[in-house]
C-alpha cells in the first residue's frame, strides 16, 4: 500500500461509517444466559536449566469485569518457591517462581474462572458516567510498543476525521483496522505489537497482539481510553466459528489478545478486529472475502461483543518480571523464564516446554439446568 492509498483509505473509513443496527449483535452473543466455569491448568518445565532458574506465568485476571470472575489461582513450584505478584491498575497477576541450581524447574498453575458472553448495546445509551479518572488516564498513556505521537497520531487523526462522537471515532478505527490489515500466518506466536513499525513500514500484517494493539494505540491517539486484554481461548465457539475456538482440551497454542475501548455512557466496550481477520483467513474453506456473509456477521458482532469461550489474563504493557535480570516484556501472555545464561525463548520447544489444558466444570444439561463434571 503506498502512502497516498494509505491516507485515502484512512479517511474513507470514517467517511463511510454505517450505523445500522446489526441483528446478530446481541442475539448471537447471548447463547448462554449465565456463567460457565472452567479449570485451566498450566505446567511448565525448563528443559535446559543453568544455575538458578526463574519462571513467570500470567495468572487469571484479578480485576472485576462483567465477563469474567476469577475464582482462584493455585500454584506449585516443585523444589522451589513461588508467589503471586499483583499490579492492580492492569488486573495483572504474575506467578513468580524461583528454583535453585540442581533442581529440575517445574511450575504448575491451576486457574478457575467463571465467564459469560458479553455485549454492549451501543444503540441504547445507558447512563451519563464519567468513569474513574485515574483509570481512564492510565489507559490513555503511551507505552514502548504503543506510542501515541508521530505517525500513530497522524494516522488516528486521518481515520477519525469527520467523526463527531466517541462511538463514531471508536467505530472508525475498528473499520479501518478490518479494511487495511491482514492476518499473517508466518508471524511467531501472537506477534510483537510494535505499532509504530507497522505504520512506518506499511506492513500491516500480523496476529492478534499486532492488530488489536494497533487498534488500542490508534484509539488512544484519538483521545479514547483503550486497552489490550491478553488471554487464552478455553473452549470451542458456540457461534459456529471453527477458527474462533479450541478443538480439544489442549489449549497450549490458543493464546489470544482482545481489546476494549471506553465510551462515556456505555463504559468499557469489547472489540476484536483481529478476530475478523482470523475469520477471513482461517474459517473453512479459508481466504474468505470481506463481503462473505460469515465475515460480515463476525465484523458486526465483534464491535461491541465477545463470546466468552476465552479467559483474560491482564491489560498490562511493559511488564517488569519480578527479580528478573532482563528487560521488561512488552506484554505477558506466554510463560517466561530465565537462567543464569539469560532469558529463554518461550516459543522454543527445545529449551522451554509447557502444556495448558482447559475443561468446563459446570455444564448445561438438555433441560437447561446445570451440573458439575
Amino acid at each position: 500500500m503506498n502512502r497516498r492509498d494509505f491516507v485515502r483509505s484512512a479517511g474513507a473509513a470514517s467517511a463511510s461509517l454505517a450505523f445500522s443496527k446489526p441483528e446478530c449483535l446481541l442475539a448471537e452473543s447471548a447463547t448462554s444466559d449465565g456463567w460457565r466455569t472452567f479449570e485451566v491448568k498450566t505446567r511448565v518445565e525448563i528443559l535446559q536449566s543453568s544455575g538458578a532458574t526463574r519462571v513467570w506465568l500470567p495468572a487469571a485476571l484479578s480485576s472485576k469485569t462483567p465477563y469474567q470472575k476469577t475464582l482462584s489461582n493455585e500454584f506449585r513450584a516443585e523444589g522451589g518457591t513461588a508467589r503471586i505478584v499483583e499490579g492492580r491498575a492492569d488486573g495483572l497477576g504474575i506467578i513468580a517462581a524461583e528454583f535453585p541450581a540442581g533442581v529440575k524447574p517445574v511450575l504448575t498453575l491451576t486457574s478457575r474462572v467463571a465467564t459469560r458472553n458479553y455485549a454492549v448495546d451501543l444503540f441504547a445509551r445507558r447512563r451519563a458516567e464519567s468513569g474513574n479518572r485515574a483509570e481512564l488516564e492510565h489507559f490513555l498513556r503511551p507505552t514502548k510498543l504503543l506510542p501515541t505521537d508521530g505517525i500513530v497520531k497522524a494516522t488516528a487523526t486521518e481515520i477519525t476525521r469527520g467523526a463527531k462522537t466517541d462511538i463514531e471515532k471508536a467505530r472508525a478505527v475498528y473499520e479501518w483496522i478490518v479494511d487495511n490489515t491482514f492476518r499473517d500466518p508466518k508471524t511467531r506466536g501472537c506477534g510483537r505489537g510494535d505499532i509504530r513499525f507497522m505504520l512506518e513500514s506499511k506492513d500491516l500484517g500480523g496476529k492478534c497482539a499486532d492488530l488489536n494493539a494497533l487498534y488500542v494505540g490508534l484509539a488512544r491517539a484519538a483521545g479514547l481510553p483503550a486497552r489490550d486484554v491478553y488471554g487464552i481461548r478455553i473452549a470451542k465457539s458456540e457461534l459456529g466459528y471453527k477458527s474462533l475456538g479450541t478443538s480439544s482440551e489442549n489449549i497450549t497454542k490458543a493464546q489470544h489478545c482482545r481489546a476494549e475501548v471506553y465510551i462515556g455512557g456505555y463504559g468499557w466496550v469489547p472489540v476484536d478486529p483481529a478476530d475478523v481477520r482470523k475469520v477471513v483467513l482461517e474459517e473453512p474453506p479459508g481466504n474468505r472475502p470481506l463481503d462473505d456473509e460469515m465475515v460480515k456477521k463476525a465484523r458486526a458482532r465483534l464491535f461491541g461483543s465477545w463470546e466468552m469461550n476465552w479467559m483474560a489474563f491482564n491489560f498490562a504493557h511493559d511488564v517488569a518480571l519480578p527479580t528478573s535480570a532482563g528487560a521488561p516484556v512488552g506484554f505477558l501472555m506466554y510463560p517466561q523464564a530465565e537462567t543464569t545464561d539469560g532469558r529463554l525463548d518461550s516459543l522454543d520447544p527445545d529449551s522451554f516446554k509447557y502444556e495448558i489444558t482447559s475443561r468446563e466444570t459446570l455444564l448445561r444439561t438438555a433441560d437447561g439446568s446445570r451440573t458439575t463434571r
